[in-house]
């Protein structure tokens, strides 16, 4: 690290004021903030809360989506062998599916983190300001809302409106009215439709035939589609485990790259809990609120569908990603 620190003490002077690359101080200051503590010194009395700075945050925030984004992996693998009718068991072909899961996952990262913090230098250039750490966590948030088989090229523009719309328009992070992460997917499910919605876009096939019988659907959307009686026998459609509860809660069902397992999500959860960044108060009234609206439908009872049990509809969707 002490190799890397005189690296930066080094090419200070070129770009500090009068220096040859004055303008991109910024973006230097970026790169060296990104490795090491600011050694800024403040000019007025401070009021020091804890030792966590919003780099910490946003990197303690972006370690709580790493097991959706694990799980999401092998999930990935996992749906496009079962639709291939290979590894149905849970427990056959582990390594395989999750190596074909980060193939097809982690591009999509890249992509995002590339294309989203490539914007953010050349706007905190342009506008010659520091460049701004919140988009560590949007970056990986964009691709864990996304169907695996959406276009890279796709993820690069709904990136790019993301940060420029959703966010630098405003001001920037923490002026921000739009969440930038949600404001690409719905640029891309408005602009492409077809790409963010259907059967195909949730499972890989290119690499194969599937079996008869197959859907590529979500259970959310099956279950629109279809009568409560279906959406019990939707475990049995997804998996081998019978269960459709259980195959909700875990997440081997086909949806967006980080949205399916409420395990996972949950874990993550646990994360910002314990380290202090989330909010018990708002996740609690979160999950209150979804499963009080879950029993009003159950109690009303107007068709089948408002028979489904409370905690089948809050895992079923984005609910709990969203929380």
């Amino acid at each position: 690290m002490k190799i890397i620190k005189n690296l930066f003490d080094s090419l200070r002077p070129s770009f500090e004021e009068g220096g040859k690359f004055e303008r991109y101080y910024t973006a230097f200051e970026a790169m060296e903030t990104f490795a090491f503590v600011p050694d800024h010194v403040t000019h007025n009395g401070t009021h020091i809360k804890d030792a966590i700075d919003l780099k910490r945050t946003m990197f303690l925030v972006v370690i709580a989506t790493i097991p959706a984004l694990l799980f999401g992996m092998w999930n990935t693998g996992h749906q496009h062998f079962l639709a291939l009718g290979q590894f149905a068991d849970l427990g056959d072909g582990m390594m395989e599916k999750f190596i074909f899961g980060a193939i097809k996952v982690l591009p999509i990262v890249v992509v995002s983190y590339a294309v989203g913090l490539g914007v953010e230098f050349g706007m905190a250039v342009y506008k010659r300001h520091s460049v701004e750490e919140g988009f560590l966590v949007s970056g990986m948030l964009i691709p864990l809302i996304m169907p695996v088989e959406v276009p890279l090229w796709m993820v690069a523009v709904a990136t790019i409106f993301a940060v420029v719309i959703g966010k630098e328009v405003f001001g920037g992070t923490g002026m921000n009215i739009l969440n930038p992460a949600l404001t690409a997917r719905a640029f891309l499910f408005f602009a492409y439709p077809t790409k963010m919605s259907g059967n195909s876009v949730w499972v890989n096939t290119t690499e194969g035939t599937p079996v008869d019988g197959y859907t590529g659907e979500t259970l959310l959307a099956q279950s629109i589609n279809s009568s409560s009686s279906y959406i019990d026998q939707a475990g049995t459609a997804y998996s081998s485990v019978n269960d459709t509860i259980y195959a909700a809660f875990m997440g081997w069902i086909p949806g967006s790259i980080g949205e399916t397992s409420t395990f996972a999500i949950l874990i993550g959860a646990a994360i910002l809990l314990i380290t202090g960044i989330g909010s018990w108060r708002i996740m609690l009234s979160f999950l209150l609120g979804g499963l009080a609206m879950s029993l009003l439908f159950n109690l009303w009872d107007v068709n089948e569908f408002m028979r489904v049990d409370p905690i089948l509809q809050i895992c079923m969707g984005g609910f709990m990603f969203g929380m």
